[in-house]
């Protein structure tokens, strides 16, 4: 009986690692997609977090700030997630959201990071534990938090690293760290030199913090600020094509020959569409489309054209600006109708990544 067991015991340890060694395979490393781990709700966390949100004031006309209650199923967005009003913060939501991102075959993704003290970093715990579940790993994206520098970046960055460096989930690559660092143009080339480069007085570079930082670029003729910040690359973030001469995708096959003469990594972010209309009505110049599906097939072609060595995309659950892949229902609410994916499903998104993501592995593998 006690051998049966220990049988027992071993078999279970061999089918637990089959299935993760099945979804590591399943999923691309070099496929990031953007994670928002700011959403709560009332039954735990209290309140409802982002679902409930400003209405911000036209900058053209200031006017009074509105505001979105996201009570009754009204909520901060133009679209409605399947999963409702959701918790970062509840381990069955981020179990559901990992299964999601092995369906897309997307095998990391860039979390949300508003500095040390912001609470949300709170389910960052339960968000690494269940990515390594599902052999999906994590990277962040550093967000202008108050008090953004050089100095606190790099703070920033060792604590991240002594909190969660040693987690079988942390993404490295070539065995450092991947960090996106958000509207990086706010701070002049020559601070972040201080930090990136080499001979920097704060430099983070041959040191046990350091890393692969990647800079947001908007314009081609901005590109030198990548070289002369120290940074290892660049990314585009937005996905309103057009909205930003980097985000034009007609550019991008320049940017990425531009990249490789300087050693540089590009890596353009994709997007199903844009809309952010609820939480800033004056903004309908920026709004773009999904074509039930054609815009995301040509924001992937394109980068599958340039053969950029990483894809990034924008968004796995940005839901106030509508570039979510995450399935999304139909739903109305007294104030508002929300837009869906129609006919192509819930989990349209979700497919379409995978069939993207396939393609992209046939090329960089």
């Amino acid at each position: 009986m006690k051998s049966l067991k220990y049988i027992l015991f071993f078999l279970s340890i061999l089918l637990f690692s089959c299935k993760d060694s099945q979804s590591n395979n399943l999923v691309d490393k070099q496929v990031i997609a953007f994670y928002y781990n700011w959403y709560g709700n009332v039954k735990n966390d209290s309140v409802l977090d982002h679902w409930a949100h400003p209405i911000a004031p036209n900058p053209s006309i200031p006017d009074k700030e509105g505001f979105i209650d996201g009570n009754n199923g009204n909520i901060a967005a133009n679209y409605y997630p399947q999963l409702g009003c959701y918790s970062c913060n509840d381990r069955n939501i981020i179990r559901k959201h990992m299964e999601m991102l092995v369906q897309a075959k997307i095998g990391v993704i860039s979390v949300t990071w508003w500095g040390i003290n912001d609470i949300k970093k709170r389910n960052l715990k339960l968000l690494f534990d269940e990515a390594e579940k599902a052999g999906i790993k994590i990277c962040f994206h550093i967000e202008p938090f108050p008090g953004r520098n050089p100095v606190t970046v790099k703070e920033n960055v060792e604590f991240i690293i002594n909190e969660f460096g040693s987690h079988p989930a942390f993404y490295r690559y070539n065995g450092k760290p991947m960090y996106f660092i958000y509207d990086s143009y706010l701070i002049p080339p020559r601070e972040w030199s201080q930090l990136l480069c080499p001979e920097g007085d704060i430099s983070i570079r041959n040191t046990p913090y350091d890393g692969i930082f990647i800079g947001l670029n908007l314009r081609k003729k901005d590109l030198m600020d990548i070289v002369n910040g120290g940074f290892d690359g660049f990314y585009t973030y937005f996905a309103s094509i057009g909205f930003t001469e980097a985000t034009d995708i007609s550019n991008w096959k320049e940017m990425q020959e531009w990249a490789t003469r300087n050693k540089k990594l590009f890596i353009p972010s994709v997007g199903p569409g844009y809309i952010d209309t609820r939480i800033r009505p004056w903004n309908n110049s920026t709004t773009r489309n999904r074509e039930y599906g054609k815009y995301y097939d040509r924001m992937w072609n394109e980068a599958l054209q340039c053969k950029v060595p990483f894809i990034s995309i924008t968004s796995f659950n940005e839901w106030h600006e509508g570039t979510q892949i995450e399935p999304s229902i139909p739903m109305s609410c007294k104030q508002f109708k929300y837009l869906d994916y129609g006919k192509l499903g819930e989990d349209y998104y979700l497919k379409r990544t995978a069939f993207w993501v396939d393609k992209y592995a046939s090329i960089h593998k």
